[in-house]
């Protein structure tokens, strides 16, 4: 394929059809923010009371085109977690505060991004965005196709990752199990949303996301897969190929 045409291809989208895309990121995230800022207050005091430490998590990570930018997450965890743990949360893990727990169950914990998309380092659908320190691991194709997408609160590998936390376990190595079998899945659905990149499509993924933490259930017609079927044997044989 002629370097134009991939590249045209991984933008996905008309110049129309990213400002109205940036517009609604932009509307949809002032009026989130407006709505949900009492709501703020309250798991903001509520976090302060449960542990020592901020409100929010900040981490950095890679956003459209190789930009580096702090994400804004609710604090789930102990204010010395970093150095006390390794960078994914695993299954059980004590860092976790007991609020946190509630928040990562509820994803409440992930509505502080909103400031995010409407600065601009995030979109309300796209890809979710990685730490440098894995996304090292992708090749420099599968780099390309990622970061030629602004990265989203939600999207297919989101909606089917959503329990990321209880895959990982720490009796084996939680990052060669994300590297060798939940990236590689992760991928395959940022290929495909590059593929079906659109507003119609954005809206079905992000009307999937709300019905499924409110329902725990996607319709079948939305076409969004929101079951694991082979995780046990495949992360078994990720963890072995590791040893």
């Amino acid at each position: 394929m002629p370097e134009c045409d991939r590249r045209q291809r991984l933008q996905g989208r008309s110049p129309m059809s990213k400002v109205l895309k940036r517009t609604i990121d932009i509307v949809g995230s002032a009026v989130g923010l407006v709505l949900l800022l009492p709501a703020f207050a309250v798991v903001a005091a509520v976090i302060k009371l449960d542990s020592e430490g901020p409100v929010f998590f900040r981490q950095t990570r890679i956003g459209r085109n190789g930009r580096p930018f702090r994400i804004f997450k609710f604090r789930t965890m102990g204010v010395r977690a970093p150095q006390t743990g390794p960078a994914l949360t695993v299954r059980e893990d004590r860092r976790i505060t007991a609020i946190g727990k509630f928040l990562r169950h509820s994803k409440i914990d992930e509505l502080p991004q909103l400031i995010n998309v409407l600065a601009g380092d995030m979109s309300l659908v796209g890809p979710r965005p990685e730490v440098a320190e894995f996304m090292k691991f992708y090749t420099p194709e599968q780099r390309a196709t990622i970061l030629a997408m602004r990265p989203g609160m939600t999207d297919y590998a989101a909606i089917l990752f959503r329990d990321e936390s209880s895959l990982l376990d720490q009796g084996v190595d939680p990052v060669s199990i994300y590297r060798h079998y939940i990236m590689p899945i992760k991928f395959a659905y940022y290929e495909r949303y590059s593929r079906e990149t659109g507003l119609r499509n954005d809206l079905r993924i992000v009307i999937g996301t709300i019905l499924l933490l409110v329902l725990k259930r996607i319709p079948a017609s939305l076409g969004i897969e929101s079951k694991l079927r082979t995780l046990t044997l495949q992360s078994e044989n990720a963890a072995e190929a590791s040893l």
